[in-house]
């Protein structure tokens, strides 16, 4: 006897699609808020730059 596992196309319901495309979404917004795609989404905090070694004169 064959046994599936899992569920097939037929048992994927309207509220299956709707909840799964709202953890999708969801998954994407976080993604963007965690990595943001440009320097000026990044927040506005004190900058630090790196001094070069010195070069002997």
């Amino acid at each position: 006897m064959t046994r599936w596992i899992g569920s097939s196309l037929k048992d994927f319901t309207r509220r299956d699609f709707l909840a799964s495309s709202a953890l999708t979404a969801a998954l994407f917004i976080a993604a963007l808020l965690l990595f943001p795609a440009n320097h000026e989404t990044e927040g506005k905090g004190p900058q630090v730059t790196a001094q070069g070694p010195l070069s002997p004169r």
